[in-house]
């Protein structure tokens, strides 16, 4: 089997530069659940700093903060607001169903969603129907492309949400590739919202974790929910060094791995038969279609893997790509032309019916 040269399945693939690894070696450590693990606080202090929150908490996962936050918000019955294709409806094993809590999908742009969709989308109070009761926005939309939720609409979905006296959660798990593409700071996007998170693992190249940001009570109310989940760390300032370590060094680099993104969908772009839609390629994520040119993309994954290249199928008809710390404007270049070698060599037919149910990670 051909070894993985350059990986573009996910952010998430990232290793710890060796400088991490020594910021997690030299790390003073403590018991997280007696809140005296010192390098832990003080990741959790920085983040609640960074998002203009009263408190934060570590988190073993992105998914475990989701979780958390909506266990805290809803009850029984109560219904989440977001994003037809969010992360918490697709990707996090039917965590909202296990709460109890309903989803009312709103059919947004590129994973974006407007003020006025918000609008028609809040039920009015009745007692045969579910209560609305949380908005959800995915920052960015993972689905949608890597899109950047703008200021703008942000603000104009938030007015909307307190009129209705909704709570507000965003999924941070790239708020930070929205503030590099945006400039819009992470403060001023996390202002209007409740609760959310960041992730570790991804942009910031950390190997576990995310931290939950909100009031001091939400987060005494999220710790109970960690302890359910089992989340009780001990000595969790190994990985907490990690985060600190990524948020003094990792942010402003993020902006390599936005242009790498965009030099790899531009080549790409110009290939026969792919279609890449290049507006939504803003931050570090590109989606490729490539029935126009005939294979399918289980043939296209399968090729590149032959080559040394991981890009993932989430259909029959399109591909992912992620660029991240690990993947530099050379591997960029080397995966496109790896692309332009598959198809190639691929023997074509006609799949212009095949399925297209998606699943991103």
């Amino acid at each position: 089997m051909t070894d993985i040269r350059i990986n573009l399945h996910s952010d998430t693939q990232t290793q710890p530069t060796p400088a991490m690894k020594e910021a997690m070696m030299a790390a003073e450590l403590g018991d997280e659940q007696s809140l005296n693990d010192p390098t832990a606080n003080a990741l959790q202090e920085k983040v609640a700093a960074l998002l203009g929150k009263e408190a934060a908490l570590l988190m073993p996962s992105g998914t475990m903060c989701n979780v958390a936050a909506i266990a805290v918000h809803c009850k029984t019955g109560d219904e989440i607001l977001c994003d037809k294709t969010s992360h918490i409806v697709n990707a996090e094993a039917g965590g909202i169903g296990m709460l109890g809590a309903m989803v009312r999908p709103i059919d947004g742009d590129n994973g974006i969603y407007t003020a006025d969709q918000l609008e028609a989308a809040v039920r009015p109070a009745r007692r045969h129907a579910p209560n609305s009761k949380l908005v959800e926005v995915e920052q960015t939309s993972n689905a949608g492309g890597g899109t950047v939720w703008p200021l703008k609409t942000i603000q104009g979905v938030t007015k909307v949400a307190k009129e209705h006296g909704l709570i507000l959660h965003m999924d941070g798990a790239r708020l930070l590739n929205a503030v590099v593409a945006s400039g819009v700071d992470a403060k001023t996007y996390a202002e209007p919202f409740d609760s959310l998170w960041i992730d570790l693992s991804k942009g910031l190249g950390c190997p576990i974790g995310g931290v939950l940001a909100g009031s001091k009570d939400f987060i005494e109310q999220a710790w109970q929910w960690k302890q359910r989940l089992g989340g009780a760390m001990r000595q969790s300032g190994i990985i907490a060094a990690a985060g600190l370590y990524a948020l003094d060094h990792h942010i402003d680099r993020i902006a390599q791995d936005h242009a790498n993104a965009r030099l790899f969908a531009e080549k790409v772009a110009n290939l026969p038969g792919i279609s890449v839609d290049l507006e939504t390629v803003q931050t570090n994520m590109i989606f490729f279609d490539v029935s126009g040119a005939g294979i399918t993309a289980q043939q296209m994954e399968k090729g590149l893997a032959e080559q040394g290249v991981k890009i993932s199928a989430v259909s029959n008809a399109r591909l992912r790509a992620v660029t991240h710390l690990d993947v530099t404007s050379s591997d960029a270049e080397e995966a496109a032309d790896a692309v332009r070698a598959v198809l190639e060599q691929t023997p074509k037919s006609d799949i212009s019916q095949i399925a297209t149910t998606e699943q991103v990670l």
